[in-house]
């Protein structure tokens, strides 16, 4: 199921320790406050999934769907498939993520929340891909763990449409693997 040529980067037990890490912050940063969470769908799923599970602050969920990737693994232009439904003018909004590569669909995300109103708009990602490739409008508040510039799958992250449901976070390195996976 996972590629041969795969390596694990970060275990379950790594995971959880740094949503422990990062609720510990939001909580501080929500106390009193009843934040929209708007989850970047597909990948940021499963890490709103867990993160949500720690908040000790009360809350409103929904989400957007925003695509580059269609089941590939090379980025296009971000392709819109659902907006939220909740009215998000006024409101401060936790907007969750699963990984920041380049930064286009986060930046599209937010971009969208401002422009209905958001009095607020706080990102937090799982993990940051590290390169020098990053949107320059591009400042996200909160990041749980660093990954190596390389194809990350796993923990909602998919490798070619599926393995979001892997409970580790792992690296392919494309032009060495093998097509038959």
């Amino acid at each position: 199921m996972i590629p041969a040529t795969a390596e694990l980067i970060y275990s379950r037990q790594d995971i959880e320790r740094t949503l422990d890490r990062l609720a510990e912050t939001l909580n501080r940063e929500f106390a009193g406050q009843k934040p929209i969470v708007l989850v970047v769908m597909i990948g940021g799923m499963v890490t709103a999934g867990h993160l949500i599970t720690r908040f000790e602050f009360d809350l409103e969920l929904d989400y957007i769907h925003a695509t580059r990737y269609r089941g590939g693994t090379r980025g296009q232009d971000v392709q819109w498939l659902a907006q939220p439904r909740l009215v998000l003018g006024d409101r401060p909004v936790l907007l969750v993520d699963d990984i920041l590569d380049e930064g286009q669909t986060l930046v599209a995300a937010i971009r969208y929340c401002r422009e209905q109103g958001a009095r607020s708009v706080t990102t937090v990602v799982l993990v940051e891909k590290v390169h020098d490739r990053r949107h320059p409008d591009l400042v996200v508040d909160h990041v749980g763990l660093q990954v190596p510039d390389r194809y990350v799958f796993g923990y909602g992250m998919d490798y070619r449409g599926r393995l979001r449901h892997l409970p580790d976070i792992y690296a392919i390195d494309l032009e060495h693997e093998d097509e038959t996976h």
